[in-house]
């Protein structure tokens, strides 16, 4: 029987793989890493199934649920690429939440605050992408779809993960987005661009959207760019009521994807709660029978 290991071969056919089959570059990123974690784990042994089992069960220790399956979905397709099917283990159940995480969730008040900090502070590209992940939903690996002909024409078009979806620019942001292109010399092509015109890395993103929270006293848990996805998302539903509809504007396939977006902390249903007044409390007037 052939001996089943791990090698940087291996892991690079994988890699092609993923590629060929038009997964993102976020996603074979992120197998890579999860695959470097497992193969430190076997440590030079030959795959097996209780040894992958025995790494789930490590991950459930450290990890939420919905990590864990991350990580299981990596080493599960990696098993099926090489036909080692009799090794896949599987998913943790994971229950459906009604509310999302307590301290999660961006009010809009926090997000015009970062807005406003963002650029008080002099960086008023940072300000624009904040509003323009926002106000339209998109994922911050779709910001080079954000063009100074897009923002002329008020829609982009974005292909993610094999689908093209358009997206709508509001009029107010294709104003100040191309006063902005302007202002820096960007007469085509990308609006979010360094220096030296080229596109913007996510990590330096986010460090200056730390940097703003910090100055806006916005909990820095709170603040990273998809959770502005989330916040477009919510106001849209509150807004709109549409499911199907955002399902499509956000790019999602499954309907169950855009629930989770759409969750809030549980404060609103706490305070509509409260206003049904169901709860009697004068219970002087009340006659009870015991």
């Amino acid at each position: 029987m052939q001996r089943r290991t791990i090698d940087e071969n291996l892991l690079s056919k994988y890699e092609n793989w993923l590629y060929e089959n038009e997964r993102s570059r976020g996603t074979v990123k992120q197998y890579r890493a999860c695959l470097a974690r497992f193969v430190r784990f076997l440590d030079g042994k030959p795959i097996s199934k209780d040894l992958v089992i025995r790494w789930k069960e490590r991950l459930k220790k450290s990890m939420s649920p919905p990590t864990v399956n991350g990580f299981l979905a990596a080493v599960n397709g990696l098993l099926r690429f090489m036909g080692w099917n009799d090794c896949v283990v599987r998913f943790l159940k994971v229950k459906q939440r009604i509310f999302c995480q307590e301290g999660r969730e961006l009010t809009k008040e926090e997000y015009r605050r970062l807005v406003l900090a963002a650029r008080e502070n002099g960086n008023e590209r940072l300000a624009l992408l904040i509003q323009t992940i926002c106000s339209t939903g998109i994922r911050i690996s779709e910001l080079d779809n954000i063009t100074v002909e897009a923002a002329g024409r008020k829609t982009a078009m974005v292909d993610c993960k094999g689908k093209v979806r358009r997206i709508f620019l509001p009029a107010n942001l294709c104003r100040i987005l191309l006063e902005y292109a302007e202002k820096k010399g960007i007469h085509s092509g990308m609006i979010f661009v360094t220096r030296t015109k080229r596109k913007m890395d996510r990590s330096n993103i986010w460090r200056d959207m730390k940097k703003a929270a910090v100055l806006a006293g916005v909990e820095l848990g709170k603040v990273f760019p998809h959770n502005l996805r989330h916040l477009f998302a919510r106001s849209f539903y509150s807004q709109e009521k549409d499911m199907l509809r955002l399902a499509d504007i956000l790019g999602h396939s499954s309907i169950a994807t855009t629930r989770i977006y759409t969750m809030e902390s549980g404060e609103n249903h706490a305070r509509q709660l409260e206003k049904m007044d169901l709860i009697i409390n004068d219970y002087n007037k009340i006659t009870l029978l015991l």
